[in-house]
């Protein structure tokens, strides 16, 4: 039941520094694609006063609250389903949304998708975070996540590594405004938006 992702135990302290910024003041928040759960287990505890929803396909909700149970974490919820093509989220409100190694792995309609819902349910000031790789125009991409991406596509023509400039467009038409873009370990990026 309890699945295990090594790439979490790489990334979560780099991924907690860069929440440590962006998330003092905030109660809510949701994280889509919370994948195994080691992520919330791993992260939550650090912000005792924010109340964690984690979300994913109703295949993944088993590992991802045997993780929470088992770490004894108190501020981190049940998880819930988030199916992104059903248009159905599991929250009407949040100041926080986290969304780690995911745009790469859906459609670009669900990425729209995921975008739109973001707008809908992030309050004014409220912070949308993404955590992963990255193409920038000019810019070529490292061989590392050449290789990552022509995996993706054999194991998925729909996903890919997402060009920025085309993702930043979405969150500007879903009334999120750029705040900033971080270089991270292994060729990935944390960006993060606050709602306007």
């Amino acid at each position: 039941m309890k699945q295990h992702a090594p790439a979490c135990d790489r990334n979560q302290s780099y991924i907690l520094e860069i929440l440590q910024g962006i998330l003092p003041g905030k109660k809510k928040l949701l994280e889509i694609g919370s994948g195994t759960g080691q992520h919330a287990a791993y992260l939550a505890p650090h912000f005792p006063g924010l109340s964690w929803y984690p979300s994913d396909l109703e295949e993944n909700l088993a590992s991802i609250n045997a993780w929470r149970d088992e770490s004894s974490v108190t501020n981190v919820e049940s998880a819930r389903a988030l199916n992104l093509a059903t248009g159905l989220w599991p929250v009407t409100s949040c100041d926080a949304v986290v969304c780690i190694n995911t745009i790469h792995i859906i459609s670009w309609e669900l990425v729209e998708k995921l975008f739109t819902g973001v707008g809908n349910v992030l309050s004014k000031d409220g912070v949308f975070y993404v955590y992963g790789p990255y193409e920038y125009e000019n810019e070529s991409l490292s061989e590392s996540n050449v290789n990552f991406n022509e995996w993706l596509r054999q194991r998925d023509p729909a996903s890919g590594i997402r060009k920025f400039e085309n993702v930043n467009e979405l969150a500007r038409k879903n009334d999120l405004i750029f705040q900033f873009d971080k270089s991270m370990p292994a060729n990935n990026h944390s960006i993060v938006w606050k709602k306007n």
